[in-house]
């Protein structure tokens, strides 16, 4: 048995960080991993971007709800899965992959998860590992 581990945002879906900057006016927020290798400074860093401009999970997720997935990603991962198991192993977060999850078909999604406050503030976030 085999088992195919993918990544999600930019394989699959389009960056959601990058999306969000657009979407937001806020271009520093097209940082990513390429530009900040060091996950846990990048995710700092976003956070104090958010919070300097009033931002949180509501206003993410809403453009997360208009992003589709890259041309034939979910063809692509039923035929994947005809043949293999399938696990996409992201450093997104639940909260940002739920909706993208749905439009994938519910592939295995392993990934981090948001911590957030009552008023939708996202105050940190947990490593999924």
């Amino acid at each position: 048995m085999y088992i195919t581990c993918l990544d999600l945002e930019g394989v699959l879906v389009p960056e959601i960080w990058i999306a969000f900057a657009e979407a937001s006016g806020i271009p520093e927020l097209k940082r990513t991993t390429r530009d900040e290798p060091d996950y846990n400074k990048l995710m700092t860093w976003r956070l104090g971007v958010l919070k300097e401009h009033g931002l949180g999970l509501k206003e993410i997720q809403e453009t997360i709800a208009t992003i589709d997935p890259i041309p034939g990603a979910k063809e692509f991962l039923d035929e994947l899965r005809s043949i293999t198991q399938v696990i996409i192993i992201s450093d997104t977060f639940a909260q940002f992959a739920t909706p993208l999850m749905k439009k994938l078909g519910w592939p295995t999604i392993f990934c981090n998860s948001l911590e957030v406050a009552e008023d939708g503030e996202i105050t940190g976030f947990k490593m999924r590992c």
